[in-house]
């Protein structure tokens, strides 16, 4: 027994470097797979609807990728009035910025001795610092993951890769515990995704009014900024204050109005993230802070921006995987910061 166990204890040593290898490896599979295997359990009760309406699923999958469609092209016309806004503002706000920030500069040369060799402004220059291959790079990279991820989707909903099936056939060898684990991974990952939304679309839409009532300008980026740096649990609301107060430094001055913005947008982040949202998430998240920054550190390390958004919903799934079986509850229960 002795020497099973400590060939079990090698083969984990060995095993689990390799499988994070592997995913880090073949992120640009693994990315598109997850992330659209938790969009095709958002969508599950609208096929499970239309197929108790007889429509038949070709045509119910093409509603959805309709409905996907749909919102991408939303977020696609959000994005190009938020760039409007600031070319818009171009001759406004950047000169003021690039003024505010050569006075810091100059503030930087007589505390600290500071020496600017060019005279040019280094805002200016870091403005306008070329960067097109990083674009062309970045978007090339995201529109390959969007339709992979469209693709793996598709398979998802038309049961070509049944997830429920899988666990019954690998982890979960009884179909009525596959059955039972599979609705339970289901209902949390649709309230998660349900409530993430609904909580960042709030914060989102209170920031960019937070903006417009203190005269910050972009608002409707800075919005839509909150709004999706928010699915990064508990480090995405701190960006954007950290973020956004910069910002408005250059805007405001530093008077009880600057100050005033900053409890404000610091406010609706605390409101949102730290009052309702885990009033909303109910006590199947309730993940330890330990964990939520190691998995958060895991997953960012490993997918990059992906992973930190995705880090949430994988640790839940792995939870709910570690609670089927009694050798592994105690990890589930550490998970979750339950004695």
């Amino acid at each position: 027994m002795n020497q099973l166990r400590t060939t079990n204890i090698l083969l984990s040593i060995i095993v689990i470097p390799l499988v994070f290898f592997l995913l880090k490896t073949l992120s640009f599979i693994f990315i598109p797979l997850i992330f659209s295997m938790f969009i095709a359990l958002l969508f599950l009760p609208l096929m499970r609807w239309l197929g108790r309406k007889r429509i038949p699923r070709a045509i119910s999958i093409i509603i959805v990728i309709l409905l996907i469609a749909i919102g991408l092209k939303i977020g696609w016309e959000l994005v190009k009035v938020s760039g409007r806004e600031i070319l818009n503002s171009e001759t406004e706000f950047f000169v003021k910025a690039e003024e505010k920030f050569d006075s810091l500069l100059l503030l930087g040369n007589e505390t600290f001795g500071i020496e600017i060799d060019s005279k040019e402004s280094l805002f200016k220059k870091f403005i306008h610092e070329e960067s097109i291959g990083v674009t062309i790079d970045f978007v090339r990279k995201t529109l390959t993951m969007i339709l992979m991820t469209v693709f793996f989707v598709v398979l998802w909903l038309a049961e070509s890769i049944n997830i429920q099936k899988v666990l019954n056939s690998t982890l979960l060898k009884l179909k009525h515990t596959s059955v039972k684990t599979f609705i339970k991974i289901e209902n949390d990952l649709m309230t998660f995704v349900k409530v993430k939304f609904a909580v960042s679309l709030a914060t989102g839409i209170g920031t960019g009014l937070a903006c417009l009532f203190f005269d910050v300008s972009f608002p409707i980026f800075w919005g839509l900024f909150a709004f999706l740096i928010n699915f990064v649990q508990m480090v995405g609301s701190v960006i954007t204050v950290v973020l956004l107060s910069a910002f408005a430094f250059i805007e405001l001055e530093p008077t009880s109005i600057l100050f005033f913005f900053v409890v404000s947008i610091t406010g609706v982040q605390v409101l949102f993230g730290s009052i309702l949202e885990p009033v909303f998430m109910g006590k199947s998240f309730s993940l330890n802070v330990i964990t939520v920054l190691v998995m958060l550190m895991l997953w960012g390390f490993l997918w990059g921006v992906p992973g930190l958004i995705m880090a949430i919903p994988i640790t839940v799934f792995l939870k709910i995987m570690l609670e089927q079986f009694e050798s592994t509850k105690v990890i589930a229960s550490l998970l979750s910061g339950k004695s």
